[in-house]
């Protein structure tokens, strides 16, 4: 149950919208200096908002993988600040999972693309 609690969470904080993102970004800069992990968090959030504004294709296969290799480059950048700053067990396990995980589908869509994108 714990890590079921874990996953959504990291999922949530991973989706949270890029309006969302400059105005927390915002907010903790109005309050004096963040933690480090807060700083990491914010730092990995925003290249991966800005690395998924891909150009599209139209191509829905093509668009989707351009998109979702930013989207997981982003859960391993946050899952490498948890490793660095977390303190609880579940949760660095999770991290290394997430890396593990995403590496490889990452991998996977590239592989894919390699395969797939041509230009027009």
């Amino acid at each position: 149950m714990r890590h079921s609690i874990l996953a959504c969470a990291f999922a949530a904080l991973v989706a949270v919208p890029a309006g969302a993102q400059d105005h927390a970004t915002h907010s903790a800069m109005d309050h004096g200096p963040s933690p480090a992990s807060t700083e990491g968090y914010m730092q990995a959030m925003d290249k991966m908002h800005q690395d998924m504004a891909i150009e599209y294709t139209g191509d829905a296969d093509i668009d989707f993988m351009r998109g979702m290799i930013p989207h997981h480059q982003g859960a391993i950048d946050m899952a490498r600040v948890a490793l660095e700053q977390a303190q609880d067990p579940e949760v660095r396990k999770l991290a290394t999972e997430v890396i593990a995980t995403q590496q490889a589908e990452i991998e996977l869509m590239q592989k894919w693309l390699d395969q797939h994108d041509k230009p027009n």
